[in-house]
């Protein structure tokens, strides 16, 4: 169970962040202080960049779920996630409930259903640290039941101390540099989703292609766009037409064929 601020316990879980000083115990110590605000199921710190993959700097995760949760995002889902999309932009605040930061089709969309409901989270609070030409995000989530508004209180309270133990954690990393590999399979498949249909498609069709994928509706599309929803679904049955696809989940299943395309 969380312990009161103040506590005892509390108290030593803060001194030992304080104390810390290297990556992995920073990483277990920052871990340990968010047991004492919340109860949760996983926590998980990423660094992202426009021009490169994202680093995972901390995270409470088994071998193997780190596997299908973390190594499995970074391979090309991310791209598609709204909080990547979130932290990459430079007006955003520094936390957000998850599910109040997505598409209103989000959890109807393919890149939903292929991954995150294969995480099986319910909830989950994201604090953001804009650093060094990078954005930290510190993600607090559950895997059952969701966040009351005491917890969210509660963890919202201790931000000032996440902020810091991020900086620190950053700091102590050497995912800080970037691995030219990384780019280049970062800018391999940012260039997949930007022209993702280029060959048949127009450049408005494109745009409402990406925004299909990463959840909108039709009504989301027109706001993003500025156009009609009708202009939007008859581009969408051109589209479809155009690559012989009849559903969105026949378009994800294209669009991730085009990342394993050299």
């Amino acid at each position: 169970m969380p312990a009161q601020t103040g506590s005892r316990e509390w108290q030593a879980a803060v001194a030992r962040l304080i104390a810390e000083d290297g990556k992995d115990g920073l990483s277990d110590a920052l871990i340990r202080v968010i047991d004492q605000v919340v109860d949760h199921s996983r926590v998980a710190m990423l660094g992202f960049r426009h021009d490169a993959p994202p680093v995972v700097l901390a995270h409470d995760l088994a071998p193997a779920e780190e596997q299908h949760y973390l190594q499995r995002y970074i391979a090309g889902p991310y791209l598609l996630d709204p909080l990547y999309q979130l932290a990459l932009k430079p007006d955003k605040p520094t936390h957000v409930r998850f599910r109040e930061a997505t598409p209103d089709r989000f959890r109807s969309s393919e890149y939903y259903r292929q991954y995150c409901e294969r995480t099986h989270l319910e909830d989950e609070l994201d604090f953001f640290l804009d650093l060094d030409g990078a954005t930290l995000v510190l993600v607090v989530a559950k895997l059952s039941g969701r966040f009351s508004k005491a917890d969210i209180a509660r963890l919202v309270d201790a931000e000032p101390i996440f902020h810091a133990a991020m900086r620190k954690l950053w700091e102590r990393s050497d995912d800080g540099s970037r691995d030219a590999s990384a780019v280049s399979m970062h800018e391999h498949l940012t260039n997949c989703f930007r022209n993702f249909g280029a060959s048949t498609l127009t450049q408005r069709e494109r745009e409402i292609t990406q925004l299909l994928l990463r959840g909108h509706s039709t009504k989301s599309i027109a706001r993003e766009l500025d156009i009609a929803p009708g202009t939007v679904m008859v581009h969408k049955r051109n589209l479809f037409a155009k690559l012989g696809i009849t559903s969105q989940y026949e378009l994800f299943s294209r669009f991730i064929d085009t990342l394993s395309t050299p």
